[in-house]
């Protein structure tokens, strides 16, 4: 296996396992909720207090990526992010439980921006679609195999135990990370284009930069409302038990995962010079299936509309990061990265908890529902926007 393909499946393993850690709480969570007496609005701010901790620590830990090399990122984060998987199983209050959660999301946000950097380092512009699609693949079939295999930890275990398992991968990938990953990055070169030395705050003067930004973190906001709280939904208000729960909340992430595909595939062929009018159209069709799911009285109609959803705003995960390696400089790909992933982690914060107070003041997701859908059409209208300004842009490109 070449070094570029060897980077990119260690890559793909490190989100498996981190989205193996991360959606677990959402499967455990009508569970947890009962034995700590934890009202929806409350486990919201549980949800939230990951994806502070992941915003937190999206710029620093780009920096430091940048600083010291993405090795050094990817193998510290999975050891970290270990210790508060397995401390959550642990907590016995609400305070508790909110504090691991921060300390989990700061660990793993640590490495996020290492990985696109990786991928901006050993593969050219036009591969980047493709490329980060292989790996985002992970966010997909991570919680589609965790869903069937919490809850059959649930039943099994508990919800405490349950955390103590799922500490294990984690640090068992620090040592394949430690001895698989090459600690020098690799450096590519389209064909006629310049190296440009401009540094990543000059991006910050140009409107596509915080399109870009703003984009991500409308889309979060639909993208973290589904991934928290859809397991919670479909227990509380369509009443699946937890064995018919593990196997029906699988089922959109793997339909995510074909979307990931097909419009990596797309973003880095056909639709190319099209990447921001593909990601735009996909979460147009995300807010209309969303819509679909909480409207449809009918449990195969809402799955359907579940799936839809889950297609196109993993499909848009591809030709996102593509765009942000293409607008980021060389010397600062992560730090940039690390920006625009701030952003959307801002949004991954809202989203749960707005979703907790509306079922909690209505009885209802409904509400919850329809601020995600409003959030994927803002969304949509910025990645237009994006489009438009890189077609009228000037600006060098960036290449590794």
């Amino acid at each position: 296996m070449s070094t570029r393909y060897r980077v990119l499946f260690l890559i793909w393993l490190l989100q498996f396992v981190n989205y193996l850690d991360r959606v677990n709480i959402s499967v455990a969570g009508p569970s947890m909720m009962k034995s700590l007496s934890i009202d929806p609005a409350s486990f919201g701010w549980v949800l939230a207090a990951f994806t502070v901790g992941y915003a937190v620590m999206q710029l620093p830990g780009g920096l430091l990526a940048d600083r010291f090399g993405a090795k050094v990122m990817l193998v510290f984060a999975p050891l970290l992010w270990s210790v508060f998987t397995g401390l959550t199983g642990l907590v016995e209050s609400t305070a508790a439980l909110i504090v691991v959660r921060l300390c989990f999301g700061l660990a793993e946000g640590s490495s996020n921006a290492a990985c696109y950097k990786l991928v901006g380092d050993h593969f050219t512009p036009r591969e980047r679609a493709s490329a980060n699609s292989i790996w985002i693949t992970a966010l997909a079939l991570g919680p589609a195999l965790v869903a069937p295999l919490a809850s059959w930890a649930l039943r099994s275990l508990g919800w405490e135990h349950m955390f103590l398992l799922f500490s294990l991968p984690g640090v068992l990938l620090a040592a394949v990370l430690w001895f698989g990953m090459p600690s020098a990055s690799g450096t590519v070169a389209e064909h006629g284009e310049e190296l440009h030395d401009a540094g990543w705050l000059w991006l910050l003067k140009r409107p596509g930069s915080w399109l870009l930004f703003l984009g991500y973190l409308t889309f979060n906001i639909g993208f973290w409302g589904f991934l928290g709280w859809m397991p919670g939904y479909l227990a509380i208000q369509r009443h699946l038990d937890i064995k018919t729960l593990g196997y029906a909340a699988s089922i959109p992430y793997l339909c995510g995962f074909v979307g990931i595909v097909a419009m990596g595939w797309l973003g880095s062929h056909a639709l190319y010079r099209f990447r921001g009018q593909l990601i735009a159209a996909a979460y147009l069709c995300a807010a209309g299936s969303l819509y679909i799911a909480y409207t449809s009285n009918d449990i195969t109609m809402c799955l359907i509309g579940l799936c839809g959803s889950a297609f196109f705003m993993y499909g848009g995960f591809g030709p996102y990061a593509s765009l942000a390696l293409d607008l980021a400089p060389v010397r600062e790909r992560a730090a940039f990265v690390g920006f625009v992933n701030t952003g959307g982690q801002v949004g991954g914060m809202v989203a749960p908890v707005i979703v907790g107070y509306v079922v909690r003041a209505t009885g209802s997701f409904n509400g919850g529902f329809d601020f995600m859908v409003c959030a994927l059409v803002a969304s949509a209208a910025c990645y237009c926007g994006l489009s438009y300004c890189l077609r009228s842009s000037t600006r060098p490109v960036f290449v590794a």
